[in-house]
């Protein structure tokens, strides 16, 4: 008959149990010191090397870039940071005046684009409003994406909308776009003209022909859209986004 463990042989067994956790908490905690340590190194250094290419960060996008992807590694976001080391290099300025710029371009484009713009036709126009002053400063859709998180205080006003692969729509109006409406521009940027129809609605989203239409009517009553009643060579009706007009407006 298998004997059961006595009340000492279970005590025991607690112990070796407790001394167990408690190495492994020492365990952690000493790792997790040491990776602090690590991290704060790793931060001195990027630090020491945006001092020393602190012009070529600001100049050079794709250098820029390099830069934001060893920040974002270690956890670093210079552009939260207003006073300190990384006020003093002047990263942030550049997309705070960058995001300022966005603000002006798109307001100024609102009565033709109905508050949608693409982001490709932002960063022409930023390029051209910044003019000579900034001509060694190049600007990349990159640092429009990151300009435009500088103006999350303005609410749902300045939105970005992901409208396809490596394709965004920036949004300069108070209010949200449905999922459907999403969609609609979506359909809409594939094309080369910008324009969407009843039925290109219904063959690439498999909609039936009600939703289809009610979500071309929102867009256009949201002046998003304007339609075209007599498109021989699409269906009769077709729904233009001026956003999204070749050679633009």
């Amino acid at each position: 008959m298998r004997r059961r463990a006595g009340l000492g042989a279970i005590q025991q067994q607690q112990l070796a149990a407790e001394k167990y956790k408690d190495k492994g908490t020492n365990l952690q905690e000493s790792q997790f010191e040491q990776m602090t340590k690590q991290m704060e190194v790793f931060r001195m250094k990027l630090e020491e090397f945006a001092v020393k290419h602190k012009q070529d960060i600001r100049k050079n996008s794709h250098f820029r870039k390099q830069f934001q992807e060893m920040c974002a590694a270690i956890g670093v976001d210079p552009l939260a940071a207003g006073k300190g080391f990384w006020s003093v290099l002047g990263i942030g300025d550049f997309y705070y005046e960058l995001s300022v710029q966005v603000v002006e371009v798109c307001l100024a484009a609102n009565h033709n684009t109905g508050g949608l713009m693409e982001l490709s036709e932002l960063r022409r126009r930023l390029i051209a409003a910044r003019g000579q002053s900034a001509v060694h400063q190049e600007i990349t859709n990159e640092d429009i994406l990151m300009a435009t998180k500088k103006l999350n205080i303005f609410g749902n006003g300045f939105v970005v909308h992901k409208v396809g692969k490596g394709k965004y729509m920036v949004q300069s109006i108070p209010g949200e776009l449905s999922l459907e409406e999403t969609k609609v521009l979506t359909v809409a940027s594939n094309t080369d003209m910008g324009f969407v129809t009843l039925r290109m609605l219904t063959e690439h989203l498999g909609w039936g022909e009600l939703r289809a239409k009610q979500s071309l009517d929102k867009t256009l009553s949201e002046g998003l859209c304007w339609v075209d009643e007599q498109d021989t060579e699409n269906d009769g009706v077709s729904h233009w986004f001026p956003s999204l007009f070749p050679g633009r407006f």
